[in-house]
């Protein structure tokens, strides 16, 4: 195996322990080590002089062992290491921009929402985070390291608390931003953390504001996930907070991923505040603060955003799949004069212009109480800003397989195929511009609503999602698909599904 690998788009995966049937160990303390030491090695090429590096980690099983391993990475390419120990991704960059830091570079031990087996890394500098390219060339240069890293060695590491300094200034700017020393005084707000990194916002944010926090859940680090996935999207897992919401009459959930860089709202009638609703919420907020602002979303968002975005004086930019590609393709527009204040995922990545353009849960979730709290004490409710926003009557996501070796290939071919199915089809209209895939939108007669279909990026896969506002209406869509795919052998699908 080369490490390379281990690359998933700007992040780095693999598999860290034992306990998956089928799944062997690719992300060790040797790999880890090895990656590190690349890291910190470029790093200190790129500015011509030594460099202090902070090392974080979510409450996997796996992290501190992969911390400890980064850190000898980095103490043998002759740099300076910080251990931070239970951290959440956003904190990582953050400590780059505290000057009193001093820091240089970050490394996030994580995988995010994945299974208690899986691990990870993610590398920052004062730039933000890495990209592609540069995870490529860490990985390569990584693979091009001969020595051994011995996991029986005793490290002299500086450790620091940084996430109570990360929400000193969360609260700061809360109080800053409400006016008031305790906004959320007379709240019930409850947090489920999922056992991942999230704990801390309730000690350290919610309680010194005056929140009452009681019935929160899953607190407590715990890298095996014993209750359900950390994943704001997964229906699942939101239930929990859903149900205890109405069980304890709170005011809002809020459910956090395991390394805190995605999070998403229950309101106080349990309704899952998540995906387009989320990007609705945040997104009129932010306009009230700037107006005539381009929000940037993936692509997969309803045409029910697009015209609350629209309605509220922004401008929707929909673009690609994927949470960097999303923020970069904000600070692209930012640094062409085109003003955009929020690159929001559908699966909760929200990043916000005032916030060095982060992708930070707690971060998107301050924004929204500071909002709430003021809209309290005005007898208004938080929710009434989405009140607009039009929802689709149906909507369905389907994962086509490829069966080609070559699945890139016959996948654009399956796309330049679909597209001239398309154009032939009476009440079908490809819509543009589109980033990504081909969106096509589907008169009354025809579904009264819309599909896309893309290639993934990494997998042998064909995403499909039909959205419709008619009864059946996504039924129909699908049908007039499959029946287009059918005629190709290589793709595999349930019809059913």
């Amino acid at each position: 195996m080369t490490l390379l690998e281990l690359q998933n788009g700007s992040d780095i995966r693999g598999v860290a322990s034992t306990g998956v049937v089928g799944e062997e160990i690719n992300l060790d303390f040797e790999e880890a080590a090895r990656i590190a030491y690349a890291f910190a090695d470029g790093l200190q090429a790129r500015l011509g002089r030594s460099c202090r590096i902070a090392i974080g980690r979510d409450s996997r099983i796996t992290g501190e062992k992969l911390l400890r391993a980064s850190a000898q990475g980095i103490l043998d390419a002759g740099q300076q290491a910080m251990d931070f120990g239970l951290a959440s991704t956003p904190a990582m960059f953050m400590s780059l921009v505290d000057e009193d830091m001093a820091l240089d570079g970050a490394i996030m031990i994580t995988a995010s929402h994945l299974p208690f087996n899986r691990n990870g890394m993610k590398f920052f500098d004062k730039r933000g985070g890495a990209d592609k390219a540069l995870i490529k060339e860490i990985l390569l240069k990584a693979d091009r390291i001969i020595k051994s890293f011995e996991e029986d060695q005793q490290l002299q590491i500086e450790k620091f608390d940084y996430m109570s300094r990360y929400a000193d200034r969360l609260r700061r700017f809360m109080v800053e931003e409400t006016g008031m020393e305790k906004p959320l005084q007379g709240a019930r707000i409850i947090v489920d953390a999922g056992n991942g990194s999230g704990g801390f916002f309730v000690e350290k944010f919610l309680v010194p504001l005056g929140a009452d926090t009681e019935g929160s859940l899953f607190l407590e680090p715990d890298g095996m996930f014993p209750n359900h996935v950390p994943n704001p999207e997964d229906s699942m897992a939101t239930a929990f907070i859903k149900k205890q919401v109405l069980s304890v009459g709170a005011d809002l959930g809020i459910i956090f991923d395991t390394d805190v860089d995605r999070a998403a709202l229950v309101d106080s009638s349990g309704s899952v505040i998540n995906r387009n609703k989320l990007i609705a919420l945040i997104s009129a907020v932010v306009l009230n603060e700037h107006p005539n602002s381009y929000i940037v979303t993936d692509s997969v968002t309803s045409k029910g955003l697009k015209l609350f975005i629209e309605s509220n004086g922004g401008r929707h930019h929909r673009y690609k799949r994927g949470y960097k590609n999303v923020i970069d393709e904000a600070i692209r527009l930012n640094e062409t004069g085109d003003e955009s204040y929020l690159a929001i995922e559908t699966s909760g990545h929200g990043a916000l212009k005032e916030n060095f353009c982060l992708d930070d849960g707690a971060y998107l979730m301050v924004k929204l109480l500071a909002e709430f709290s003021k809209m309290k004490k005005e007898g208004k409710d938080l929710m009434a800003l989405i009140k607009d926003l039009q929802e689709p009557l149906e909507e369905q996501e389907i994962r086509i397989r490829i069966d080609d070796a070559d699945f890139k290939a016959y996948g654009q071919y399956i796309m330049e195929q679909l597209e001239a199915y398309v154009n032939s089809r009476e009440g079908w209209c490809v819509e543009s511009p589109n980033y990504e895939g081909i969106r096509v939108n589907c008169g009354l007669n025809d579904g009264n609503g819309w599909f896309l279909v893309r290639l993934s990026l990494h997998d042998p896969v064909l995403p499909l999602n039909i959205e419709s506002d008619s009864v059946g209406g996504v039924a129909y869509i699908k049908q007039a698909l499959f029946e287009f795919f059918k005629d190709f052998d290589k793709l595999k699908f349930n019809l059913s599904v």
